[in-house]
């Protein structure tokens, strides 16, 4: 499922690309080409490289300077659905605890430990008593 915010990510980056590079405005403006081909483009050539696939801004934003560079590309149509994905804008507040806080984080966790160590002995299974086999000599 695509979302209209990464055409406009790509759109909105191509428009400041327009205003400082004047050889790709002319490559910008081809009557052939659409954004919307170009975002099947990005997403065909993401599938291209593995099914579970992340890529950085700068690899996204070169792919669509590549579709429009080209005069003679292929657009891999993407069937199915696709996520895209965007880092979060504001970042995530530090979280400060208290000593309190600490000191009973610290007692759980020994708490934990300790269970948990005493739980793998208790399974260590015992040495088997090795039984004697008696065998009939042939001799």
């Amino acid at each position: 499922m695509k979302t209209n915010s990464f055409q406009d990510a790509i759109k909105s980056y191509l428009d400041e690309r327009v205003k400082t590079d004047e050889l790709f405005a002319k490559a910008y403006a081809k009557s052939n080409k659409s954004l919307k081909e170009c975002c099947d483009y990005i997403m065909g050539e993401a599938k291209k490289r593995g099914n579970a696939v992340a890529m950085t801004d700068d690899e996204v934003f070169g792919l669509a300077v590549h579709y429009y560079d080209e005069d003679n590309i292929k657009v891999n149509k993407v069937s199915g659905s696709y996520k895209v994905s965007a880092p979060a804008s504001a970042p995530v507040p530090k979280v400060e605890l208290t000593e309190e806080d600490k000191k009973k984080a610290r007692e759980e966790a020994i708490r934990r430990l300790t269970e948990e160590q005493y739980a793998s002995i208790k399974k260590k299974p015992n040495k088997r008593k090795e039984e004697d086999v008696q065998q009939m000599s042939l001799f």
